[in-house]
């Protein structure tokens, strides 16, 4: 079966490639906005607090080959941070 899916790019994106890599054949315009923003440090990327704000410039985890797999192994926490009824 294709995994075609765990994969996108946009070459004509005005930001594309939105961070520095050294292969941008292999980026991957997915996950445009990390959908584990939420998770905070337990997000398993690459990213730093500027007053008080997470900084995720320098991770390109979500962009990676297996930046599909890494998501689908969190995005569980993801549904249940948004289904907390207050």
């Amino acid at each position: 079966m294709s995994e075609n899916y765990k994969f996108n790019q946009n070459e004509k994106c005005e930001y594309f490639p939105c961070h520095k890599v050294k292969n941008v054949k292999e980026f991957n315009c997915l996950f445009c906005y990390c959908p584990l923003y939420a998770l905070k440090d337990k997000c398993g990327g690459n990213f730093k607090y500027n007053n008080g704000i997470k900084d995720c410039s320098d991770c390109t985890i979500t962009h990676s080959k297996h930046g599909y797999d890494h998501v689908m192994s969190k995005i569980g926490k993801i549904i249940e941070i948004g289904s907390k009824i207050d």
